[in-house]
């Protein structure tokens, strides 16, 4: 050998010797199993002076070599693409434990096509098996454009950048699994203390979302709980996306991807939901970046009261291991949610003992007003005067029964109550026309009792003293909501009022049941105005509603 020569080997083993280095120190200041897998690729094509470099890792059956990074692939590729043991240039590299190349990969009869790799604008390929131990990881491979013939030395170097790659790489999956673990376990606990924490549903169903959506690094996890009265899956919970997500339209069970595992009670993966044509909304998927989904059943015994979904930005992406955790996440996201719904229950029930209490003592109380008053009314007048007290009452409850148990629109109620207190008095002979108008104003339940049963007294005062002498009639009922007051009003076109009438001093027993409601519990005022009729207007502060 020639001096020529010898330094000219000496030149290359020195670059080569470089290389090596240059990519073990990269290398080792990735940790994680992504960083490192990109970082190997980006490394080995830019030393070796490749138009690409491609990575494929055993799937944990051992029964297929998956895309986990590139660089010079398709990117869209990655965790979806996949070479079974032994097929491809690839795959017998990995099968043999042997390199495998070819200038002319394409026309080899070991070649395999990946078309989502758009990997036909490359025609030399060189693979190399990635062993640890004994035990085969995978393989990776160089490609180039043009025609190539690998010299023995390029074969030496990527095998020596495989062995390097290999132990970095089962460093990385080490790591991996240890963060995973101290993070399941973080989280897991975290979720324990949440689930025993004073929060209401809502809060904590928000904080499950989070929880997950951080432990597996998703772009969005969902929330959504069926709706038994009408069959559709509703979002409860949503993270990042918010609003963009929960006010999404309902999902009827067995439609999507969604619907169907909470109809079947069977999770399922799904590996590109831009292609997957069971998911009922991809553009929603393409506008918010997400590619792979699982859903698992949020199952109580042997019922599916929802779903727990999780998206990542890219394809094939959930792992086994990803699938196990959410399944556990779920079974205890599904229990708090029963034992939420239990407390719930017992709540409400205590709540309606408590309201049918405190009416039973509103209406005894009503009624010793009545039996304390001076006039001798005949048993059919008290009775009325009763029903519609009850009726009053009635109607606010029977719209919390409909609306909820915490507030009620008043506006409502008032429409109820007037309709029936009226049906309830009035003379056969009376053409009466009736009108209740004005905003909708939420009201706690026991200020709307009080308000309810305000407007009944003034109702009632109307229909017994307006139209004596009359065959025709209006009746007007009003709710306005001004800045710091709601503004009850009761007015007739009937005779109108004495001259000089104050409530204050009536002596009309239900004028001072009204009086005494609007002082004491709603802390207003009742005033009477002379129009075409009589006017009576309550006024109610503000801050009565929000105590």
């Amino acid at each position: 050998m020639t001096r020529a020569q010898l330094e000219h080997l000496l030149q290359r083993k020195s670059a080569e010797i470089a290389a090596l280095r240059e990519i073990s120190r990269t290398i080792s200041q990735a940790h994680d199993l992504d960083t490192t897998l990109t970082t190997i690729t980006r490394k080995t094509a830019e030393v070796m002076g490749m138009d690409s470099c491609s990575l494929y890792l055993l799937d944990p059956q051992g029964d297929y070599l998956v895309l986990r990074a590139t660089t010079g692939l398709a990117p869209e590729a990655v965790g979806r693409a996949r070479l079974r043991l032994g097929e491809g240039l690839t795959g017998w590299a990995a099968l043999h434990e042997q390199p495998a190349w070819s200038s002319n990969a394409p026309s080899d009869p070991r070649f395999v096509l990946l078309p989502e790799t758009e990997e036909l604008r490359f025609r030399s390929l060189l693979a190399v098996p990635l062993v640890v131990g004994g035990r085969v990881l995978g393989a990776m491979n160089v490609q180039t454009r043009n025609t190539h013939e690998f010299t023995d030395d390029e074969v030496e170097l990527l095998s020596m950048i495989a062995d390097l790659a290999g132990g970095a790489i089962e460093k990385a999956t080490l790591h991996d699994h240890m963060r995973r673990q101290i993070r399941e376990l973080s989280t897991l606990a975290e979720l324990s203390q949440t689930l025993t924490s004073p929060l209401y549903l809502e809060q904590v169903l928000q904080v499950i979302v989070e929880m997950a959506a951080r432990m597996l690094e998703a772009r969005l996890c969902s929330l959504l709980l069926v709706d038994d009265s009408t069959g559709v899956l509703r979002p409860a919970a949503a993270h990042p996306a918010g609003e963009a997500y929960t006010e999404r339209a309902p999902i009827p069970l067995g439609s999507g991807i969604a619907g169907r595992v909470a109809q079947t009670g069977e999770m399922e993966v799904v590996t590109d939901l831009w292609t997957e044509p069971r998911f009922s909304d991809p553009d929603f998927a393409r506008r918010q970046g997400l590619r792979s989904m699982v859903s698992v059943p949020l199952r109580v015994r042997d019922r599916v009261i929802g779903v727990l979904n999780c998206y990542r930005g890219r394809p094939a992406a959930f792992s086994p291991a990803d699938v196990n955790l959410l399944t556990t996440l779920a079974t205890q996201t599904a229990l708090a949610i029963e034992n939420a719904n239990l407390v719930m229950r017992s709540a409400v029930v205590r709540e309606m003992h408590h309201r049918v209490k405190n009416n039973l003592q509103t209406i005894a109380m009503l009624l010793r007003l009545q039996l304390a008053d001076g006039r001798e009314p005949s048993g059919r007048e008290v009775l009325t005067e009763t029903i519609n007290r009850v009726l009053g009452i009635a109607a606010v409850h029977e719209i919390l029964s409909l609306e909820g148990f915490r507030t009620v629109n008043l506006r409502e109620v008032l429409d109820r109550l007037t309709h029936a207190v009226v049906a309830n008095m009035r003379r056969p002979d009376l053409r009466l026309e009736v009108s209740v108008q004005g905003d909708d104003v939420y009201f706690p339940s026991q200020p709307a009792t009080s308000a309810a049963l305000v407007a009944t007294e003034l109702v009632q005062n109307a229909l017994e003293h307006a139209f004596r002498d009359r065959t025709r009639g209006h009746l007007w009922v009003r709710l306005l909501d001004a800045p710091t007051h709601v503004v009850l009003e009761v007015e007739d076109d009937g005779a109108g009022l004495p001259e000089g009438f104050d409530p204050a001093r009536s002596s009309d027993l239900g004028l001072r049941i009204a009086r005494t409601l609007v002082q004491e519990d709603l802390r207003g005022e009742l005033v009477a105005e002379r129009g075409v009729g009589a006017r009576f207007v309550v006024r109610i502060p503000k801050e009565v509603l929000r105590t």
